[in-house]
């Protein structure tokens, strides 16, 4: 959520070029601002969103540190320098931000989401899928939170309720090409499943 600043207008236009994959442009408007302001943490922050969804995770994390000197308490440049390490599996430092956003921001259901799905990747894999339980418990219609419990409970072979919430992706958004995906590779390993269980009789 954009913070009511003097660039509001600027940083605006930066978010909607960025909702239309115009990442370049939207860097550019927040460059502008910086010229005129170095410590406007909005601007750093849009920077480096939209270096993330550029995968260009090293500038992201670069622009977000800046941030994070000026406000070392903006849960928003708190959460996506914790969702860009995870981004690169450097788990540790993850989880290190994303506890701090979510102390600031506590059910916060995006700060949850990436904290257990950090959390499920780093080793601690119940502790993961309750946090990410709770995201889903927050946010029940969210699919990237639902897709992402999926894909956990998927990896752990738990089919079952694996295959539930794609199925819940799916009538959402009937399209999500992803979900119809993860669901046949539920039901074919179910399938092998029941036939190994079936052998072993």
């Amino acid at each position: 959520m954009l913070v009511e600043t003097k660039y509001n207008d600027l940083l605006k236009a930066a978010d909607q070029y960025k909702l239309k994959g115009e990442h370049e442009q939207a860097i550019k408007i927040c460059q502008e601002i910086l010229f005129d302001d170095l410590n406007c943490v909005e601007a750093y922050e849009e920077i480096g969103d939209n270096y993330m969804n550029l995968r260009q995770y090293d500038k992201a994390i670069i622009a977000l540190n800046r941030a994070l000197k000026i406000n070392p308490e903006s849960p928003n440049a708190l959460y996506l320098i914790g969702f860009a390490y995870s981004a690169i599996s450097e788990w540790l430092d993850s989880e290190l931000y994303l506890n701090q956003a979510n102390k600031l921001e506590p059910n916060h259901p995006e700060i949850l989401r990436c904290l257990g799905w950090t959390i499920f990747h780093s080793g601690r894999q119940p502790q993961g899928l309750i946090i990410l339980n709770r995201a889903a418990t927050l946010a029940p219609n969210d699919c990237f939170i639902i897709s992402d419990l999926g894909m956990c409970q998927l990896s752990i072979r738990n089919f079952e309720a694996a295959e539930k919430n794609f199925q819940h992706i799916l009538k959402i958004e009937p399209q999500n090409t992803r979900a119809k995906e993860c669901l046949d590779a539920c039901r074919y390993f179910k399938i092998r499943q029941n036939k190994t269980k079936a052998k072993t009789k």
